[in-house]
C-alpha cells in the first residue's frame, strides 16, 4: 500500500535524542521505512531484520570493518512505536566524537538528518495523538515542577482532547442538522430545533469560558508564579531573596538604594514553582539611575502574580502600611503578603503596633526566623487560587489553545444572536462552522502546514 505520506515524511529520518555533550550513554533514534535496514547494514551482532519488536541486541556499530563502539540496539516495530514506524534507538557511549560519526555513517547510508520536533510530528501525522496531545510533549519534556509534570502529563494522555472532541462533537449534531436545512431550502422546513440549540449553545458557552478562565492558572502553572519582592529602600529585599533561594543571589548593603534594576530566579516549593523578583527600593530620589529602577519596580508590580510587600517593622506605622499599599495596588487586583521584617531586632512594641492587623507577617529574613510561615502562606495564596485542585480539572497551558478558544466563543456569540434576531439558516450554518473550525485546530481536525510548521519547529531535534 503506498504512504499517504508527503515525500519528506517518507525519508527514514535519523536524530540524537538525548541532549549534546559528552556523558555516560547517548541515544540516536532512527524512524522511518528503512531504519532496520539501514542499522543492519553498520551493525555487528544479530540480524534485525529476523528480530521481533521491542527487543533488545549487543553488538558493535562497524564503519568498513572499523569498531566504532559498542552498543544497545532497542528494536520497535510499525505500528507499536512512538511514531508508528519502524523505530530503532541505538545506545552508545555518551562522546561527541563518537555520536557525530556515528550520524555520519547512518546518513551515508541513506538516512536524513531529522528536522526539529519531526518524530513527535510523525506521530501526530500517523494518527498516535492529536495535536493537542503533541504539544503536551513539549510541555512534559520543560516540565520543572510537581504541577507542570501533572498538567503536562494529563493533556498528553488526552485529558484537554477529549473534553474537546466531546464539544465538537455535540456542535456537529446541530450543524448537521442546518446543513440539511440548506439542502431543503426551498421548502422552508426546520430540522434543527432553535430552542434545543439555544441551550446547547448556552452550555457549551459556560464550559468554553471555565477553559479560558482556567488559562490564568495554566500559565502560572507552565511558567511559574511571578512573586514580586517591593517594599521601600533597605527593608531587606535582597536579604529576603537570598534566603528564600538559599543562596547569595543578591548583593546586600546597609546602603538604600543598592538594588538598581531586577534580580530574579525560580525556586520549586512543594512542587509549585515561584518566580521571586528582587526590585528597586520605592522612594522620591533624585538619582536618575535609581528613579529608572523605582518606575520599572512599579511597572513590574502590575504584571505579578503575587506581590510580597516588605517593610521594616521597626521604621514603619501601620497607617503607612496602609497607605503604601494602597498606592501600590489601589484596585487590590494583586493577591498580597505583607511582610514585616527585622522582627528579630525591632522592639516588641513595634510587634505589638501590627498584631490586629491579620495580614502581616512577621519576619526576620537575615536569620530565616518565619520564612516556613512565609513560604506557607505563599502556598495558601496561590492554592487559593486553584492550584490544589487540577488533579481532574482541564487547566489550558497554551496560548494557541487559548486563542481558538475565544474566536470559537465569538462565533456561539454570534449564532446566539443570528437566533435572536432570526437569521437566515445560511448565516446560522457558517457562523456554526467557524465555531467548529476554531475548536478543530485545537486538536489538529483542522490544520494547515505553516501551524504544523510553527508548532513542531519549537522541538527540540530528535523528538
Amino acid at each position: 500500500m503506498a504512504s499517504l505520506l508527503p515525500p519528506s515524511l517518507s525519508d527514514t529520518i535519523v536524530a540524537l535524542s538525548t541532549p549534546p555533550g559528552a556523558g555516560a550513554i547517548a541515544l540516536v533514534r532512527l524512524s522511518g521505512p528503512q531504519a532496520v535496514a539501514l542499522t543492519d547494514e553498520v551493525f555487528a551482532g544479530k540480524n534485525l531484520a529476523a528480530q521481533p519488536s521491542h527487543t533488545l541486541h549487543f553488538g558493535t556499530v562497524r564503519d568498513q570493518g572499523r569498531i566504532l563502539d559498542e552498543v544497545v540496539v532497542s528494536l520497535f516495530r510499525a505500528p507499536h512505536s512512538y511514531t508508528r514506524e519502524d523505530v530503532v534507538e541505538i545506545s552508545c557511549h555518551g562522546s561527541d566524537y563518537i555520536v557525530q560519526e556515528l550520524l555520519t555513517l547512518l546518513t551515508r547510508k541513506g538516512a536524513r538528518l531529522a528536522e526539529a520536533g519531526e518524530f513527535t510530528k510523525r506521530a501526530f501525522l500517523n494518527g498516535a495523538f492529536d495535536l493537542a496531545q503533541a504539544e503536551a510533549v513539549a510541555d512534559l519534556i520543560a516540565a520543572d515542577s510537581a504541577l507542570s509534570h501533572q498538567v503536562a502529563m494529563q493533556q498528553m494522555r488526552g485529558g484537554f482532547s477529549q473534553e474537546l472532541k466531546a464539544l465538537r462533537a455535540r456542535l456537529v449534531q446541530f450543524a448537521a442538522l442546518l446543513e440539511l436545512e440548506l439542502d431543503f431550502g426551498e421548502e422552508d422546513v426546520e430540522f434543527a430545533d432553535r430552542t434545543g440549540m439555544l441551550r446547547l449553545l448556552q452550555e457549551l458557552q459556560t464550559i468554553i469560558r471555565q477553559l479560558l478562565r482556567s488559562f490564568e492558572l495554566g500559565n502560572v502553572i507552565k511558567n511559574g508564579v511571578t512573586t514580586v519582592i517591593a517594599g521601600k529602600p533597605n527593608a531587606g529585599k535582597s536579604t529576603l531573596l537570598n534566603a528564600l533561594l538559599n543562596e547569595e543571589r543578591a548583593i546586600v548593603s546597609a546602603v538604600p538604594g543598592t538594588t538598581r534594576d531586577f534580580i530574579e530566579d525560580e525556586v520549586s516549593i512543594e512542587g509549585i514553582r515561584f518566580r521571586f523578583v528582587d526590585t528597586a527600593g520605592l522612594r522620591e530620589t533624585t538619582d536618575v539611575v535609581e528613579s529608572i529602577g523605582v518606575e520599572r519596580t512599579l511597572q513590574r508590580v502590575q504584571k505579578a502574580a503575587l506581590l510580597i510587600y516588605l517593610f521594616d517593622l521597626a521604621t514603619t506605622t501601620p497607617e503607612e502600611l496602609t497607605a503604601e499599599l494602597q498606592a501600590l495596588n489601589p484596585q487590590e487586583r494583586i493577591p498580597v503578603l505583607a511582610v514585616a521584617n527585622k522582627a528579630d531586632i525591632a522592639s516588641p512594641d513595634a510587634i505589638a503596633a501590627f498584631g490586629h492587623l491579620p495580614y502581616v507577617l512577621p519576619i526576620a529574613a537575615a536569620t530565616g526566623a518565619g520564612l516556613d510561615e512565609l513560604q506557607e502562606a505563599l502556598l495558601q495564596k496561590v492554592r487559593g487560587a486553584g492550584l490544589d485542585r487540577t488533579g481532574t480539572a482541564t487547566i489550558v497551558t497554551n496560548l494557541r489553545h487559548a486563542r481558538s478558544l475565544e474566536a470559537s466563543l465569538d462565533s456561539l456569540d454570534a449564532v446566539l444572536q443570528g437566533l435572536a434576531n432570526n437569521q437566515g439558516t445560511e448565516l446560522l450554518a457558517a457562523d456554526l462552522r467557524r465555531a467548529l473550525a476554531s475548536l478543530g485546530e485545537i486538536t489538529g481536525e483542522i490544520s494547515s502546514d505553516d501551524l504544523l510548521t510553527s508548532i513542531f519547529t519549537q522541538f527540540c531535534i530528535g523528538k
